[in-house]
């Protein structure tokens, strides 16, 4: 295995006595690796792809994840469950410390073809810093094999988070779907769109479920999630990102918020902040 010894430890405490390169980990004999590292805001790793599933998740920092289907915003507290093969890019959005789990190809069967987020909670979280404390090549039936099997019965059980903002291939709509990733709280209309675009509104809303499965307010508000969650992860409150995001109240951003996902902006963050 290749070494990397940047410091003794990171910001979790964790050793960087093992490897930071993730081809080690994909032909270890056991069905569940870990690898933790260090990432600078703006870093960004090129379309890649793995043999084994990866668990992406972060104790601190936000990164955008992107395949060809789809593109996620994770902030800490939120991971993303990708399947063997998936080519897939992954930009830093600030400063990250990064904790991957790699699970071999038929034990991540049971979880399915599709990317998918999952909520982390603070026993997966411990779970996945105490495999990193662990060998690399763990004992089997000893504490490392007990800890990879704990962390495939959280994953299984896991909540996962509808917030997923598709991608498209027609090069008008990538043109403007980029944009409005770039500027979500933007207040433009999808006319204003469509004539940067060079394509008339009809054609972009005809578009839009047919490239990505969501007509344009469905999309837009994927994107408004996904910008919300690494808003509240920063402590932002609720009224500061519902003007960001365009919306002309609190009420109306919380509505939304709560019709798609369950639950009230002000639930996260009242359980962020307590440390649930």
């Amino acid at each position: 295995m290749h070494t990397n010894h940047p410091a003794l430890a990171d910001a979790d405490g964790m050793p960087f006595s093992r490897s930071t390169d993730a081809h080690d980990y994909q032909h270890v004999p056991r069905p569940v690796t870990a690898m933790s590292k260090q990432y600078q805001a703006g870093d960004v790793t090129p379309p890649h792809s793995h043999i084994r599933a990866q668990l992406l998740y972060a104790t601190e920092g936000v990164m955008r994840v992107t395949t060809e289907h789809g593109v996620w915003m994770l902030p800490p507290r939120r991971a993303l469950l990708i399947p063997v093969g998936i080519l897939h890019e992954v930009h830093i959005l600030s400063e990250l410390s990064m904790r991957t789990v790699y699970i071999e190809a038929g034990v991540a069967a049971i979880f399915g073809p599709d990317c998918k987020v999952l909520e982390v909670s603070r026993l997966l979280r411990e779970l996945i810093l105490a495999l990193l404390a662990e060998p690399v090549e763990y004992a089997l039936d000893g504490r490392g094999d007990w800890l990879a099997h704990l962390i495939l019965s959280e994953l299984a059980g896991a909540d996962t988070v509808p917030i997923a903002i598709p991608w498209p291939r027609d090069r008008r709509l990538v043109a403007v779907c980029s944009a409005i990733m770039d500027a979500p709280g933007s207040r433009r209309s999808i006319e204003d769109w469509a004539h940067d675009a060079g394509a008339s509104a009809r054609t972009l809303i005809r578009l839009f479920p047919k490239e990505t499965g969501l007509h344009y307010r469905q999309w837009l508000q994927q994107v408004h999630l996904a910008e919300a969650f690494c808003r509240l992860d920063r402590g932002e409150g609720v009224a500061a990102i519902a003007y960001a995001l365009g919306y002309a109240s609190p009420s109306a951003f919380s509505a939304m918020f709560r019709r798609i996902l369950g639950r009230t902006p002000q639930h996260y963050l009242s359980e962020w902040r307590g440390g649930e």
